[in-house]
């Protein structure tokens, strides 16, 4: 969800960065085009780290069932 509007934010900061009168209020900073990037970064390393996870799920599933399997084949001798 941040990484979405990250980009949202990203892409109105860049089409806006020519009005001026837009961010004297920030001192003439682009804000949006800032946080945007902050949130488009915020955004992806939730995305890495839940994917991360994922796959230490997975693999640990994959394990439990080749141990199960295993102690299947040795129940059958």
């Amino acid at each position: 969800m941040f990484s979405i509007v990250g980009v949202l934010i990203t892409i109105f900061g860049i089409f806006t960065s020519s009005d001026a009168s837009m961010y004297e209020k920030s001192l003439g900073i682009n804000v949006n085009l800032i946080m945007g990037l902050l949130m488009l970064v915020f955004g992806g390393v939730m995305l890495f780290f839940a994917l991360r996870k994922a796959k230490g799920k997975k693999e640990k599933l994959i394990l439990e069932l080749e141990e199960e399997e295993e102690k299947e084949k040795e129940e059958e001798k």
